[in-house]
């Protein structure tokens, strides 16, 4: 599997945006391994502010549970890496912010910190508007720490994609 490249990564983005702008929705993203990677993407679009409300970049467990409310019961039954924090992460995001739709994204980019039960390349994403909460599974592999980057900042546009 390989990674979009940036300028499909900003046309996606854009698609995203007009359509949030078309139905007056704001964005919010959560984002621990891709470190805030995808509310780059959609800040690279001119314009993008009317849309992207804010970012949480929300690197360590601690950032989680203050800045998104994360329930630590979560992250210590499930672990960081998980579909629960995910959901968690993506629903704290819209109660944290002023927006109708977020994207969270928890996992492993490597090169190290996999273990057998969460390898490099696994990816929890969650996207949430209202009551909806989808989630997804990735397992990428080991194709590079920016690869499983561009891969998720893909995968977390097209579930944002599927509340849209």
């Amino acid at each position: 599997m390989t990674a979009p490249s940036e300028a499909e990564l900003i046309r996606a983005a854009g698609q995203i945006l007009a359509a949030c702008r078309d139905q007056s929705l704001k964005i919010v993203t959560a984002e621990s391994c891709t470190g805030g990677m995808i509310a780059t993407m959609l800040t690279e679009v001119p314009g993008s502010s009317d849309v992207f409300e804010r970012g949480f970049v929300t690197y360590s467990n601690e950032a989680k549970e203050e800045l998104i409310g994360v329930p630590v019961r979560l992250i210590e039954d499930f672990g960081a890496v998980s579909e629960e924090v995910a959901r968690a992460m993506a629903v704290g995001a819209l109660a944290a912010s002023e927006a109708q739709l977020s994207v969270s994204v928890t996992g492993v980019a490597g090169p190290g910190g996999g273990s057998p039960e969460k390898p490099v390349g696994l990816v929890h994403l969650a996207a949430a508007r209202g009551n909806k909460v989808l989630h997804e599974r990735c397992e990428f592999g080991d194709p590079g720490r920016n690869e499983i980057r561009r891969l998720s900042v893909a995968r977390g546009f097209v579930l944002l994609n599927s509340l849209l």
